[in-house]
């Protein structure tokens, strides 16, 4: 279990990498970013999730995934 922790982990931060690279090549970083995690979270909503009983609790925990990984991006400074 901890190695499939470990690689989404992995997962986690290299995605997390190539959104912030795609946002800082963007014209307008913030609005790229907030129209993609508007886009990630229509998703994960609609997402069919098979073979449990507790969709919602995935769908839960699958939103705050989304919500934790766009936070860590800040918006660029005013330098």
């Amino acid at each position: 279990m901890d190695e499939l922790n470990g690689r989404m982990m992995a997962c986690q931060i290299m995605i997390t990498g190539l959104i912030a690279r795609v946002a800082n090549s963007s014209p307008d970083p913030l609005r790229f970013l907030t129209d993609f995690r508007d886009e990630i979270k229509a998703v994960v909503r609609q997402v069919n999730i098979a073979g449990t009983d507790d969709t919602d609790r995935i769908r839960s925990v699958a939103q705050k995934t989304v919500d934790e990984m766009l936070s860590l991006m800040k918006p660029p400074s005013a330098d």
